[in-house]
């Protein structure tokens, strides 16, 4: 009886999981789509570097605003309404970038597209958490997070073609439909979530928990790091004279490598300590940054590009394995919302930065100095973990 029932939870397991995959793949594949082309979007409409820089940080902004209060609702009300109302959201919202007719529009849609994000990427996040058995953390979460760079890994380079055949419009209708695909797939599949959180939850037990200190400031610098290169990429390439198809494979050769890395380095998360695999990626990650303003062909930013990869492939899993770890005591949600609003504060700082960095100094400071911020980081997080008290 009790290993029937072992098994009955072991394959409700994977089924949540599956369907999860699924749809946070083809969510995040609809965004991929999108992101390397909205700065030329947006340049069409009259944006400055600052302003480029606002229209991304609108999202991340609204995503941090929003996140603690549907993670802590999330942990008390369950996770599938969250889901479902970010993805229906997302569905319609794609419809609107097509009638952009000004930068303050399309940062107001990428506002409201922020907060959507919100329900969805977090939430799911939780969800996957509650499923995660001790000991296996980084094993769980690395394999699912393999949907969302996948999603974005492919999402680039599918961007860059729709438009170069079909038009900008086309890639903001593509959007539409992924979307659409992971709302039918949660709203006839997905089950509600069950979690044994004893306490109740807190969005700010999750931020002061000792476990997790080091690691939300590592997300935040590493979110900034890579919140440059993604929106700052296009630009510095489009200079080399290489095209939007180009740019998506640059883009999403570093997703990939992310992406195919993820549960390997998981499962290695969970055999040896993660802080040191977070500093050797952080390290990996700088070195790739600091490359790029001197690389002036396809080939040589392809390079870099694979570096950032590579160091966000080693040290992403580690992290997302201690947040599941605190979230057992503070909240799923409310430990993954906390974790995601660390990466909205890289991401909101990140373009406002480098946008004005690049309005005064030119666009190769950009990654000059997201790569020393990511260098300078290091002894910092070192600092922090080795003052927590906590061992991990």
């Amino acid at each position: 009886m009790v290993e029937q029932e072992a098994s009955n939870l072991a394959k409700d397991r994977k089924k949540i999981f599956r369907i999860l995959f699924i749809s946070v793949f083809s969510a995040m594949l609809g965004l991929g789509i999108v992101v390397p082309l909205l700065p030329f979007y947006a340049e069409s409409l009259g944006a400055t570097g600052v302003w480029i820089g606002a229209i991304f940080s609108g999202f991340a902004f609204s995503r941090a605003i929003f996140m603690p209060i549907i993670g802590k609702l999330s942990d008390k009300r369950g996770r599938r309404i969250f889901i479902l109302s970010g993805l229906l959201i997302y569905t319609i919202l794609s419809f609107t970038y097509i009638y952009a007719d000004s930068v303050y529009t399309l940062t107001g849609i990428r506002v409201v597209h922020g907060m959507a994000s919100a329900m969805v990427i977090p939430v799911s996040m939780a969800y996957i958490a509650d499923l995660s058995p001790k000991g296996r953390e980084g094993e769980y979460m690395g394999t699912f997070t393999v949907s969302l760079f996948l999603g974005m890994g492919f999402g680039p380079f599918l961007g860059g073609l729709i438009k170069d055949l079909f038009g900008m419009p086309a890639t903001f209708i593509s959007m539409a439909i992924f979307s659409a695909i992971s709302l039918l797939i949660c709203l006839v599949f997905l089950p509600e979530s069950s979690n044994s959180l004893k306490s109740s939850p807190s969005f700010l037990k999750a931020v002061r928990n000792k476990l997790m200190a080091g690691v939300l400031f590592f997300r935040t610098m590493n979110a900034f790091a890579t919140g440059g290169f993604m929106v700052f990429l296009p630009v510095i390439a489009s200079m080399q004279n290489i095209s939007s198809t180009q740019i998506g494979i640059l883009i999403s050769i570093s997703i990939f490598t992310t992406a195919l890395l993820q549960r390997r380095f998981g499962k290695l998360a969970d055999r040896h300590t993660k802080s040191k695999i977070i500093v050797v990626g952080s390290f990996i990650v700088s070195i790739g940054l600091l490359l790029i303003p001197f690389q002036h062909s396809f080939w040589e930013l392809l390079f870099s590009t694979f570096l950032i990869g590579l160091g966000s492939a080693l040290s992403l899993p580690s992290a997302i394995a201690i947040v599941t770890i605190a979230g057992r005591d503070v909240g799923q949600g409310s430990a993954m919302s906390a974790f995601n609003t660390a990466m909205s504060i890289g991401m909101i700082t990140a373009p406002m930065i480098s946008g004005g960095i690049m309005d005064m100094l030119g666009v190769f400071y950009v990654f000059i100095f997201s790569g020393a911020i990511t260098l300078v980081s290091i002894p910092i997080f070192i600092a922090i973990i080795s003052t927590s008290g906590v061992k991990v």
